[in-house]
């Protein structure tokens, strides 16, 4: 691999990782706020990131890629389908081990992180920069 495209890589990982502090303090509040008022993990984290999609769009589109083609939303919102259910079947275990859901929703963010990053840049954002 060239220099030139490790360092672009790395550049654009870390603005993803920059922007992911921002998206991860509006859905980690959002999903702390529901669980708060008494709703079920798997409907808190589906309301957290159904709210946090659009704005998760533009910011991960626009600074991480350089790129918020409309047309891509689509793929987006399939991408975050599939973190979601990765989060929710980590909830579910970490639940059943009886581990504290503020606590396991914390544990899932930078795994979550990494996938949300590897499926937008192969299957949204094509490796745009």
């Amino acid at each position: 691999m060239h220099r030139q495209t490790l360092e672009r890589d790395g550049k654009q990982f870390g603005r993803f990782i920059l922007v992911g502090l921002l998206n991860t303090a509006f859905g980690y509040g959002a999903y702390a706020l529901f669980l708060y008022v008494g709703m079920h993990f798997a409907w808190a984290s589906l309301l957290a990131t159904v709210l946090g999609i659009l704005f998760i769009f533009f910011t991960t589109g626009r600074i991480v890629f350089r790129n918020s083609d409309y047309r891509r939303i689509g793929r987006f919102f399939l991408v975050y389908g599939v973190v979601y259910l990765f989060n929710v079947m980590g909830l579910a275990i970490f639940d059943h081990l009886r581990i504290d859901l503020y606590l396991a929703g914390l544990l899932l963010i930078p795994p979550a992180a990494v996938l949300g990053y590897l499926l937008n840049r192969r299957f949204v954002f094509g490796g745009v920069e």
